[in-house]
């Protein structure tokens, strides 16, 4: 029995540490702990609340990009914030003859530089309370805040909100969001 009890307590401890060595101070995503030494596939792949997300990268052939060295900031929106979407809409994407717009789509939610929060707080207040935020897909996003919330509005209004900041990559930084941006209409 005390073996067991002393066992169970080793492995808890040896779980604790590699979590630390591995994940830092990042909060969990999706049920799943993120490593800042993991690249941005390696670790959405295990959150369970970005499943749509994640076939979405892989239909439009992003995934070796999204490994690369970066740095890169990714709006990564939820399962949820895809199933706010018309009826149909991602399976539409999903198909290979939308690989173009959808690749349009995913690229909007992408920065080719790692943004802090906290970083981005500072050029939001630096600008008025409002901050233009270019993306790889030809997008701007244009960043303010709510309270402590981070919004994004897309050129067409739809308005996300950072629902967890600062999920750190090795080769760059995710930032959780709950609306899908979407370019001009």
């Amino acid at each position: 029995m005390k073996f067991r009890l002393a066992t169970a307590i080793l492995a808890l401890t040896a779980c604790a540490a590699f979590a630390e060595s591995h994940g830092g101070d990042n909060p969990m995503v999706g049920g799943a702990p993120m490593f800042a030494d993991k690249n941005i596939v390696e670790n959405a792949v295990n959150s369970a609340d970005h499943t749509t997300l994640v076939a979405a990268v892989q239909a439009a052939g992003l995934v070796e990009t999204l490994q690369g060295a970066g740095p890169f900031t990714v709006f990564a929106p939820t399962n949820d914030a895809f199933a706010k979407l018309p009826a149909g809409t991602v399976e539409t994407l999903l198909k290979p003859e939308n690989k173009e717009t959808l690749t349009k789509i995913l690229t909007c939610h992408v920065v080719g530089k790692a943004v802090m929060a906290e970083a981005l707080n500072k050029m939001i207040a630096d600008d008025g309370g409002k901050h233009p935020v270019p993306t790889l897909g030809g997008c701007t996003l244009q960043a303010s805040y709510e309270g402590d919330m981070i919004k994004l509005t897309d050129e067409n209004g739809n308005v996300a909100t950072v629902t967890i900041a600062d999920v750190k990559q090795s080769n760059g930084v995710i930032h959780v969001i709950d609306t899908v941006m979407l370019p001009k209409s």
